[in-house]
């Protein structure tokens, strides 16, 4: 009798902190050829600020430490990497807090946090007033509206500055069109 192979999952690598200025750069086919070498199918990139989705057999929990150590050791340099599978992913969008993210997507921000702990450190940054922005904690993310943009937001700024490097940003254009590469 013939076993089912079931079908592969999903992943998206959020890459912190790459290609931004001169320092940390890494060119998507460079990264593509990393993912492919570590195993995982079907690898592609998406903008050129480490977005990469990909599939593997079962979901990865080490995934994101294994592009770390590639990375560091092909690159010379260590990117703080979150993967989320595609259920995560769809739970991340269905969980925004904000009507807002569809009309101006470029004001709107998804932190991914690397470590859902990290929630704790960020309930009193919810609970603030911040004026015409807006910022609501969901389970695998933080969820930011910037109305006067991303730029110079105080809201941004303090959540930045309590999270470190423990999660990264992505707007919600990225969101949807990296959502759309993994459902193809």
């Amino acid at each position: 009798m013939a076993t089912k192979k079931s079908a592969p999952v999903m992943h998206v690598a959020l890459l912190r902190g790459i290609n931004v200025g001169k320092a940390k750069r890494i060119a998507m086919a460079d990264l593509r050829e990393l993912c492919t070498a570590l195993g995982y199918g079907n690898v592609q990139t998406l903008l050129n600020s480490g977005n990469v989705v990909f599939s593997a057999p079962r979901a990865d929990a080490k995934a994101a430490a294994k592009i770390e150590k590639a990375i560091e050791k092909q690159h010379g340099f260590t990117s703080r990497v979150v993967v989320v599978t595609a259920d995560q992913l769809r739970a991340i969008v269905e969980e925004n807090p904000f009507e807002e993210a569809e009309s101006n997507p470029s004001r709107f921000l998804v932190t991914v946090l690397y470590d859902h702990a990290d929630r704790a450190r960020l309930a009193a940054l919810a609970k603030q007033d911040w004026g015409s922005e807006r910022l609501a904690l969901g389970k695998h993310a933080v969820y930011s509206w910037c109305a006067d943009g991303i730029l110079e937001s105080p809201s941004l700024v303090a959540l930045n500055k309590v999270l470190g490097d423990a999660g990264t940003n992505r707007n919600w254009a990225t969101i949807r069109k990296i959502q759309a590469m993994m459902s193809t």
